[in-house]
């Protein structure tokens, strides 16, 4: 028996077919989330029911508390996509918009984020104005790793282009102090964005472009979990990669 339940419909002064009717289910419905304990109704029935009643979703119903609270580590997981392309674009532009200490770009081209997100230099060169420290880690478009990448992609806009592409935007914004750049190819299957404590996460498939390929929203929760893992693979890759502009690109050498 759900003794919870009908203890509030004894104090409602509720009969199975008010509640019923509050609920927009048949009458044997309810009598089924009395008398079978292990039933859970839908969410919108459980709502309907504690608003009629008057009670706490999770005092009527603990095990849907219990399966809504994470509490392993997958309660860093905020939202999984099957495709980046799906993660909306409001999603990016309010991580970005939000972040205040860190913004990490390590995606091997970060190329879509400059066709995708408006004004997309503009809202870097203004964080980083704010104190926000902006990095992008992207591949040596000359590259084998590259080359071999593009091979795999098959696609007309190759590999290197793109990266020169962001390469190009970069160099519009480098100017403003906080901002800066480095050559990786330890990236070249694990896309990473911080925005803070949360994190945009895409491994590459073979023979697939980034747009294609699963992403993971994170939010840290804990020390030594699934964000700092990844964030401390980006802290690597950056303190082993190879500065994009140099004094020999500024022409000081």
């Amino acid at each position: 028996m759900n003794e919870a339940l009908q203890r509030a419909m004894t104090k409602a002064k509720l009969t199975d077919r008010q509640l019923a009717e509050a609920c927009d289910v048949d009458q044997k419905t309810v009598g089924r989330w009395i008398t079978e304990s292990g039933r859970l109704p839908h969410a919108r029935h459980r709502w309907a029911a504690a608003d009629a009643l008057g009670e706490e979703e999770s005092v009527l119903w603990p095990a849907a508390a219990r399966k809504a609270i994470k509490v392993g580590p997958d309660r860093e997981v905020v939202s999984v996509y099957p495709y980046r392309s799906g993660v909306p674009a409001s999603l990016w532009r309010t991580l970005i918009t939000r972040a205040e200490h860190h913004l990490t770009f390590a995606g091997y081209t970060n190329y879509f984020l400059w066709l995708e997100q408006a004004r997309f230099g503009t809202a870097l060169r203004r964080k980083a104005a704010q104190g926000c420290r902006v990095r992008f880690l992207v591949g040596n478009p000359d590259s084998d790793i590259t080359r071999s990448r593009e091979e795999d992609e098959g696609v007309a806009l190759n590999l290197s282009t793109r990266i020169r592409v962001t390469l190009a935007e970069l160099e519009k914004i480098r100017s403003q102090e906080g901002i800066d750049a480095r050559f990786s190819d330890g990236h070249a299957h694990l896309s990473v964005f911080r925005f803070d404590s949360d994190m945009i996460v895409t491994p590459l498939l073979p023979h697939s472009v980034g747009h294609d390929a699963p992403t993971l929203h994170l939010h840290r929760c804990q020390e030594d979990g699934m964000f700092d893992r990844f964030a401390s693979h980006v802290e690597t890759l950056w303190s082993r990669g190879e500065p994009v502009w140099t004094e020999e690109t500024d022409g000081t050498a």
